[in-house]
């Protein structure tokens, strides 16, 4: 089975026994959990559009390792064109759920991890490119949905790994065995975790010697012996415990984060990818950083194209579509979004093959697009508050609107347009609340910001690749200076 039904996929999670925590308490159930549900169901939609026909071009393509048809989120980029269907793919995604839709950190790390180990085989003599390899063909053939985990809690930022007080507060080897090892630590951030079949883990920096212990990079089952998953709030999030759908903003799809605890969790050999190798940690983290930060390019913008017609609706409704400064905002978002798209396709245009065979984006171009993405989401939201008004933070719930007491007060006073109906009003604010201010803000606003790397980590890489000799060399050919 290269490519799953939703329904498949949904099936083959219920068959795990995942250790999953909520307010306090353990989800027996996570599929059905009304919390959880609506993450699924973004999940889901990355199954439904590889098995439709229309997006088949984008949702699939040929497995270079075993020559059969699989899920792009499975895929080792192959070309430029690779690159540029990835974004194209995540756009889609975006327009289609309004939320995180939870596979792309998966696929880059596989595409990072892929080319990382192969370099370090070649130095060491190592067998973790093999290991990948044979996890990858597993993945691919059951197309999995793979959660990439590389952020650890840190704790004291002015110290590394091994200066922790804790020193669980990276991920760690603590017990190497002639089967495998014992790991021991946390990952933050995790999105979709709950929605997991696997967890890749990778260091999440640029290791010394005296840290060896936590350059380690391996997947095992998300639910092995010694993984705790414990979940994120959100802002909102009780509300999808209410009756109705209405004051959920987005009625069938979000996103999640989790911290995931590894109790000494073991790892076979052949699940290994790095074993403290820490003089490729760092490649390894680059390499992941620069895919994720591309993927920005592509899934925030979908997001964006949602957020927009949400603002255009909302002036609609409010009978103020045609003012000039209404329509110069919606233009404003528009370039805003298209700017992120382009950096998007522009650093997969310029791909390149690594010495493994896969492609790599343009590491300068993938982070300034991700340098804009924890700016102009920003402003897109902000424009979008502005337009919608100040009732979108004034709602009363769908229980006032369905009340027998009040409900003919917010039907009669929360009408704008008189052919237009109030609920139809509500869905649109409700919406664009969810985007900007609840759940799915999570996966947009705060996000945009934080994932792939807060602001300060783009700029250290734009820095490092911006090649200012050549800049300098320039000018003085130019005035014919020589030193």
């Amino acid at each position: 089975m290269a490519i799953k039904t939703a329904e498949a996929y949904v099936e083959s999670l219920r068959k795990l026994n995942m250790e999953v925590y909520l307010f306090g308490k353990r989800v027996e159930n996570p599929v059905d959990d009304p919390i959880i549900r609506p993450s699924l169901n973004s999940v889901m939609m990355t199954y439904e559009l590889a098995n439709d026909p229309q997006y088949a071009d984008l949702m699939t393509t040929v497995s270079n390792l075993t020559g059969e048809k699989i899920n792009r989120f499975t895929h080792l980029h192959q070309s430029e064109e690779d690159l540029i269907k990835k974004v194209k793919m995540q756009r889609l995604l975006g327009q289609k759920t309004a939320a995180c839709f939870q596979r792309c950190v998966g696929m880059d790390a596989f595409n990072a991890v892929y080319s990382s180990t192969f370099e370090t085989d070649q130095k060491y003599g190592t067998k973790y490119h093999e290991n990948f390899i044979e996890f990858l063909k597993y993945v691919q053939r059951e197309d999995l949905v793979v959660d990439g985990a590389m952020t650890d809690p840190k704790g004291d930022r002015g110290l590394s790994p091994s200066q922790q007080q804790d020193p669980d507060l990276y991920l760690r080897i603590v017990e190497r065995r002639e089967d495998g090892i014992v790991v021991r630590g946390a990952k933050t951030h995790q999105t979709g975790i709950v929605n997991s079949h696997e967890v890749l883990v990778m260091p999440t920096s640029a290791m010394k010697e005296e840290d060896m212990d936590y350059a380690v990079a391996f997947s095992v089952p998300t639910d092995t012996k010694g993984i705790k998953i414990i979940y994120g709030r959100q802002s909102c999030d009780t509300r999808k415990l209410e009756a109705g759908t209405l004051d959920r903003g987005n009625p069938k799809f979000g996103g999640h984060e989790a911290l995931v605890v590894f109790d000494d969790v073991f790892v076979p050999n052949d699940r290994i990818f790095m074993c403290g190798e820490y003089d490729f940690s760092g490649m390894l983290v680059e390499r992941f950083a620069g895919y994720h930060r591309q993927s920005y390019g592509g899934c925030k913008v979908g997001v964006g194209d949602v957020l927009i017609g949400a603002a255009s609706l909302a002036s609609e409704y409010n009978g103020a579509a045609k003012a000039s400064h209404i329509k110069d905002k919606i233009i404003e978002m528009t370039h805003l979004n298209e700017t992120l798209y382009a950096c998007g396709i522009a650093c997969s245009s310029q791909g390149h093959e690594t010495a493994a065979g896969n492609y790599e984006i343009d590491m300068l171009l993938a982070n300034v697009c991700k340098q804009n993405v924890t700016r102009f989401p920003y402003e897109i939201a902000r424009l979008a508050e502005d337009i919608a008004g100040g009732l979108f933070v004034t709602l009363p719930s769908e229980e006032d609107l369905n009340s027998p007491e009040v409900g003919e007060y917010v039907e009669k006073y929360f009408k704008a347009k008189a052919d237009v109906p109030t609920i139809n009003r509500m869905k649109v604010l409700r919406l664009i609340e969810n985007l900007t201010l609840g759940t799915a803000a999570v996966g947009y606003r705060t996000e945009s910001m934080h994932g792939a790397g807060s602001p300060q980590a783009q700029r250290i890489m734009i820095s490092r690749q911006s090649n200012l000799g050549m800049k300098k060399q320039l000018v003085k050919e130019l005035l014919d200076i020589e030193e």
